[in-house]
């Protein structure tokens, strides 16, 4: 390399600052550089769109010239054409390095280049090629001021730099030195971290004008400058606790419907809670149950277990990622950010599809969370959708929602003409309605229920009905769904007694209480309760039952809570393992003596 008649340099070495540095070291003594027309294009095409890489480029070309002008064994030359839009457009997919082979071709000069690919295309073309392996350990200078317990850091222009350091519910900004940030500070910081995200296997996971997002290993880095930003700004954000779902400490009713049933869950929470972290060990504890899981992110910043394949927008489009994802065929999705009517509307269509969802949003509350929905999904479709939302606050599981529908009189009306689809919000854990969505008019209203059954009035009325209820079963149970309605929840052999023929005893009921009484089963079951017989056979529990049976499923219960449902085998019974989760319910219900049912 001491001494080269032509080069021709392509975007890549230009853009790095090599050609400069390989003259400072004396290692290119005496060289004309022609700089191709179109490469000087790219990097003002560049440049416009806001891009760090294109200052960098237009700024490696001032420093050749400066470098020329007192080194006279050094000269740049300009050649070719330049390039037309429809060739700028396809930059990304070798155009560009295409017309800059000509170029070399044309002058007869060698190709300096820092793409590998680039180099073998003009190997295979016959050109003279110099491929110089590109330095990924550059120093970063932000990394200097991070502690095991910061969050983020944040940079900006004639402001002192701070950070958030903490954990969510406990954080706090901390300024990390007296003396402001300067513009020229910024744009090398900035310049740094391009340069390593294009050598370490980073993305740029958006690229605008004014604003470019980089994900960099753990750090998710947004760097915005005019004319999208008043003032020059670089946000560095990580994440500093990795934990597992078993971390969260979660009811054994809640993970049982996690890995069970929950295939349309939302997690929810406001800025900085720990969404994030909440849907990486969900993606964790997916994956220990042997299921397949992906992710649809931008940017790509979850921090999942190398099993997990992590995709962006294909092609700037989660649509067609998920077109792709139909045909992998994952068990569950994780869908990070959701924000945009577009991005509701693919984990809708996702869902409906038969693949278990997990939604991150941003919400202030976690009805907000199913209020996204409301106008970009038919209500009806919501519980089809979503049947768990989880608001995570402070790092922690602060609330669980479960969503089901149901055709009633909406909480507060009376008339049985109102009757119409709910779909109702309760509390997962305690079964507590705590709001009804459903069309008023025109317009679909998220309205709260009020619990009015805490006054002495309400207890006063509670007894009073219950006295009269319980004359047909001792187990029953009332709900009130307003100050005048109530249903009564009594055992499927108390039904018919309670009702009367043709509904005289409880219209009887009624009038003597001035209230309107619903009478349902106090578990809900299609078929007919039926007798069994419960033995142990060495390692399982049987549940033996008349011969008339065989093949019929069963749905058992343990008190009112629906255990499971089996077909009755051909010698008349259902043999439960005792290792298993049921078998070891089953044990526990019997050693309390709880009561068992099956319906048929």
């Amino acid at each position: 390399m001491s001494k080269i008649d032509k080069i021709v340099p392509d975007t890549s070495i230009i853009i790095d600052g090599k050609l400069s540095e390989l003259i400072k070291k004396g290692k290119l003594k005496e060289a004309d550089i022609i700089i191709p027309e179109m490469v000087l294009d790219e990097l003002q095409a560049q440049a416009n769109r806001g891009l760090e890489i294109g200052f960098e480029g237009l700024k490696e070309i001032r420093n050749l010239r400066e470098i020329a002008k007192k080194n006279k064994n050094i000269k740049i030359l300009a050649t070719g054409r330049r390039p037309t839009p429809d060739e700028i457009r396809l930059a990304k997919k070798g155009r560009i390095d295409a017309l800059i082979r000509d170029a070399a071709k044309e002058g007869g000069a060698v190709l300096y280049t820092e793409d590998l690919v680039q180099s073998e295309v003009a190997k295979a073309d016959g050109l003279e090629v110099v491929y110089i392996e590109s330095e990924s350990d550059k120093e970063l200078v932000f990394e200097k001021y991070l502690t095991k317990d910061t969050m983020s850091l944040h940079f900006k222009e004639n402001a002192n730099p701070m950070a958030k350091v903490g954990k969510p519910g406990n954080i706090k900004l901390k300024e990390l030195r007296k003396d402001v940030c300067s513009r020229e500070e910024l744009e090398k910081m900035a310049s740094d971290i391009v340069y390593v995200t294009r050598h370490r296997q980073g993305q740029f996971e958006i690229s605008k004008n004014g604003a470019e997002v980089i994900q960099l290993g753990e750090y998710r880095i947004a760097i915005t400058k005019p004319p999208f930003s008043k003032d020059y700004e670089i946000t560095v954000v990580r994440p500093i606790v990795r934990l597992r779902l078993e971390d969260y400490r979660l009811s054994r009713k809640l993970l049982k419907r996690l890995e069970k049933k929950a295939e349309g869950i939302l997690i929810s929470g406001p800025p900085g809670s720990g969404k994030s972290t909440f849907a990486s060990g969900l993606a964790g504890f997916y994956l220990k149950q042997g299921k397949i899981v992906k992710t649809m992110e931008s940017p790509r910043d979850l921090q999942v277990p190398p099993e997990v394949t992590q995709y962006a927008p294909l092609n700037g489009s989660m649509a067609l990622s998920a077109d792709v994802l139909l045909l992998v065929r994952p068990d569950y999705t994780i869908y990070d950010e959701m924000r945009k009517t577009s991005d509701f509307k693919v984990f809708s269509d996702m869902r409906l599809s038969g693949i278990g969802m997990v939604g991150v949003v941003h919400a202030s509350d976690p009805i907000n969370a199913v209020q996204r929905f409301i106008g970009r999904t038919e209500l009806g479709m919501i519980p089809h959708i979503l049947d768990t939302i989880i608001f995570i606050n402070c790092g922690k599981v602060d609330k669980v929602f479960s969503v089901s529908m149901k055709v009633k009189v909406p909480t507060g009306m009376v008339e049985q003409d109102l009757a119409r689809p709910v779909v109702e919000i309760r509390d997962f854990e305690t079964r507590k309605l705590e709001y009804e969505i459903y069309t008023y008019g025109e317009e679909n209203v998220v309205v709260e229920v009020e619990d009015e059954r805490n006054g002495p009035l309400e207890k006063l009325a509670k007894d009073k009905i219950m006295e009269e209820i319980k004359k047909y079963d001792n187990s029953a149970d009332i709900e009130f769904l307003g100050n005048k309605r109530v249903v009564a929840k009594v055992g499927n052999k108390a039904i018919p007694k309670l009702i009367g023929k043709q509904g005289r005893t409880i219209e009887k009921i009624e009038k003597k209480l001035g209230v309107s009484i619903d009478v349902q089963p106090k578990i809900e079951s299609l078929g007919r309760e039926v007798k069994f017989g419960v033995g142990e056979s060495g390692a399982y529990i049987i549940l033996s039952f008349n011969k008339t049976l065989r093949g019929e499923n069963a749905n058992t219960y343990i008190e009112d809570e629906y255990l499971f449902t089996a077909t009755v085998g051909k010698s008349g019974q259902i043999r439960i393992s005792k290792n298993s989760d049921l078998g070891k319910q089953m044990v526990s219900a019997l050693a309390t003596k709880k009561e068992i049912k099956v319906f048929i």
